[in-house]
């Protein structure tokens, strides 16, 4: 069964990942560390936001790739 639980999870590593990039590119691009880690910050709780409801859309309406019996 697919949940909203693993949604969550795979929504908050992505986020993670995603983030640390978005961090060395506002500190490649700026020269200011602070700068990044704040770019970063924002970025991480719009984005995760975002991306949950994104999961949760496809899952509900898209159903590609997920089969009846993995329903909730």
């Amino acid at each position: 069964m697919i949940s909203r639980k693993r949604h969550a999870i795979k929504a908050v590593t992505w986020r993670m990942v995603a983030t640390s990039t978005t961090v060395l590119i506002a500190w490649w691009v700026t020269g200011d560390f602070n700068v990044g880690l704040e770019v970063g910050a924002v970025e991480f709780f719009a984005k995760l936001l975002l991306y949950y409801l994104h999961e949760r859309f496809w899952y509900k309406f898209v159903g590609l790739g997920v089969r009846a019996a993995q329903a909730e």
